[in-house]
């Protein structure tokens, strides 16, 4: 079985300076955001069929922002 930080190594990177919120609620209708102290840095669509599948999907994009920001 594989760890959180080995699934999702962009996530655990991220969650050491910024965070992420699972979930909706009254401000969003996202289902996951990323967010640092500057505010929302990314955001997913509404739903998903896994939680799993939502959090691949955060890994995926914010990689990718990452890499286009240079971090």
């Amino acid at each position: 079985m594989s760890t959180f930080d080995e699934q999702y190594p962009n996530i655990a990177w991220w969650v050491q300076d910024g965070w992420i919120e699972i979930g909706q609620d009254e401000y969003s209708r996202s289902f996951i955001r990323v967010l640092d102290i500057g505010g929302l840095v990314w955001e997913s669509k509404e739903s998903y069929e896994t939680v799993a599948e939502a959090l691949a999907e955060a890994d995926a994009a914010f990689g990718r922002f990452a890499d286009e920001e240079g971090l």
